[in-house]
């Protein structure tokens, strides 16, 4: 009985800096994360060109881009397929395709060639339960300092909800900036998490404080109020 050895690659981890590679794209040669330093990124993977889940997902991606755009985030796509297979689709896509009220949606971020799937493997895209020769639906938010902050894994069947990817970016922005957290449901403008005392005193004045916005439950959870005008 003959012994078979499988590649295993360790998937990259949230707080991990982002694997760094150079590729061909769409858009020309790329330095990944290299390129996008001080900025947010969004590298997500599909399965393969030509698939309807995938066509939606690109045109509502593309469509949304100045959206990201001026949440100072790109966006990166990759899939196993060549550079001539990616250029024909997204040719396909702006000529042919109309889906909701999309039509004549031309992709401008770029979509990796990842024929020797060493993208894929190096950040975990491909899952053995779903194929061997096809990227998941993977999403990773990469911040400005390369470093990976959140990961969304979606079966090859499953397309992405987008505004749940834009409202997971302005979290993370909003937690940086103000140093709290977001609730459950969290949408800008909601009522943020205030972080946990760290010390019974400092639980104690909390529990007591009269800070305007400011509301405690017990001294674990205390919320205040986050204008949209603060974000």
């Amino acid at each position: 009985m003959e012994n078979v050895i499988e590649e295993v690659v360790a998937m990259p981890r949230i707080g991990d800096k982002a694997p760094a590679f150079k590729a061909i794209t769409t858009q020309g040669n790329l330095d990944f994360p290299k390129a996008y330093e001080g900025k947010w990124v969004i590298l997500f993977s599909h399965p393969a060109d030509f698939t309807p889940v995938c066509t939606s997902e690109f045109m509502t991606f593309a469509k949304m881009e100045p959206e990201f755009n001026a949440l100072n985030c790109d966006l990166v796509g990759l899939s196993i397929d060549g550079l001539y297979s990616h250029i024909a689709w997204l040719r396909t896509i702006k000529e042919k395709i109309e889906y909701k009220d999309m039509k004549n949606i031309e992709v401008k971020f770029p979509l990796i060639e990842d024929i020797t799937m060493e993208v894929a493997k190096k950040y975990g895209m491909i899952q053995p339960g779903e194929s061997s020769t096809k990227a998941v639906r993977a999403v990773f938010f990469i911040d400005p300092k390369g470093i990976i902050r959140a990961i969304i894994y979606y079966p090859l069947s499953l397309g992405r909800n987008f505004d749940e990817l834009k409202r997971a970016l302005i979290a993370m922005q909003t937690a940086d900036k103000h140093e709290i957290a977001t609730p459950a449901d969290w949408r800008p403008g909601d009522a943020v998490i205030v972080p946990p005392a760290g010390s019974c005193g400092v639980a104690k004045d909390r529990m007591e404080s009269e800070e305007e916005g400011i509301k405690c439950y017990d001294w674990f959870f205390c919320t205040k109020e986050l204008p949209l005008d603060k974000i």
